[in-house]
């Protein structure tokens, strides 16, 4: 298996990270404690877990470090979303589609994780 860094998907999550902190900038000073300081650790979480996953010994272990990067992906949506009711987000925002591209390529790699086994 490649390294993690060679992973199109890490290498998509670590740019999704990178707009998140630009997009969070701009955020209120009163947030910097609250909302986006969830932001960007849900964010940071996704290609966190993809790196750790894949070092670890088993496809099995991988897997369940792709789905908890899921997760973080899932929360890291919701947060957005609710960035976004709040008025801090310009609409429409590119981390909406970044965040699904990152999903869809997370769910194709645990479906070729599934069959090669």
């Amino acid at each position: 298996m490649k390294h993690y860094k060679d992973l199109l998907v890490w290498q998509k999550a670590i740019a999704l990270v990178a707009q998140v902190y630009v997009v969070t900038r701009a955020f209120p000073r009163e947030e910097r404690y609250g909302l986006t300081s969830q932001i960007r650790r849900a964010a940071v979480s996704i290609p966190s877990n993809i790196a750790e996953g894949q070092a670890r010994l088993t496809p099995g272990e991988f897997r369940q470090f792709l789905g908890i990067a899921k997760g973080s992906l899932a929360e890291l949506d919701t947060q957005l979303i609710i960035a976004e009711k709040l008025g801090y987000l310009t609409t429409p925002c590119p981390l909406f589609e970044q965040l699904a591209e990152v999903g869809r390529m997370l769910s194709g790699l645990l479906s070729s994780l599934r069959t090669d086994n």
